[in-house]
């Protein structure tokens, strides 16, 4: 009975390290810091900084890993909002990871797609529906035109076109209408 108990003790002990280690596993790095310039990244998940995502190339630059000048999606504008929240100068955007351009959302055109798979597959938020074999098309509202899809399409079905922002989305097309003659 004692040898019976030490065993299921034992066992015990060893799955609640196994938990512990994995639930350590699963946390997400980073700090306050972190959490603040991660707020302030566009979230594209594009990966032209040169990380996974937005929340590891916000990780490198509390680390002192990397430069602030890598997000062309968020372009000058984001440089200057953290370089304000570090306090440090504000610095041009950096060449190498791409150049500061109007926001854009991917279009997949329905009658070249032939349903591979592979857009959704490399879309990093999800923005792409569809089913193997079958049409996909692109959620607008979550596309954060990362163009992460193009390279990858083997039929060239998918471009980028203009993000439609500001009160130009709000424009409502009007059907013609004849003038109404004047009544004196």
């Amino acid at each position: 009975m004692t040898a019976a108990l030490i065993l299921l003790v034992g066992v015990t002990l060893l799955i609640a390290l196994a938990l512990m280690a994995f639930a350590r596993a699963l946390e997400v790095e980073g700090t306050p810091e972190t959490d603040a310039l991660d707020a302030l990244l566009p979230q594209t998940q594009c990966g032209q900084c040169k990380f996974d995502g937005c929340r590891p190339y916000a990780d490198a630059i509390a680390r002192g890993e990397a430069d602030i000048d890598r997000c062309p999606p968020g372009g000058q504008e984001v440089i200057r909002e953290i370089a304000l929240l570090l306090g440090r100068d504000v610095i041009p955007l950096n060449p190498e990871y791409g150049h500061e351009t109007a926001r854009e959302i991917a279009f997949v055109d329905e009658q070249l797609c032939i349903g591979c798979k592979k857009c959704i597959q490399a879309c990093p938020v999800d923005a792409i529906v569809g089913a193997p074999k079958l049409m996909h098309t692109v959620i607008a509202d979550e596309c954060t035109g990362c163009k992460l899809c193009v390279p990858v399409c083997p039929v060239d079905c998918i471009t980028m076109l203009p993000a439609v922002t500001g009160i130009r989305a709000w424009k409502i097309s009007r059907p013609k209408r004849e003038p109404r003659a004047r009544i004196d």
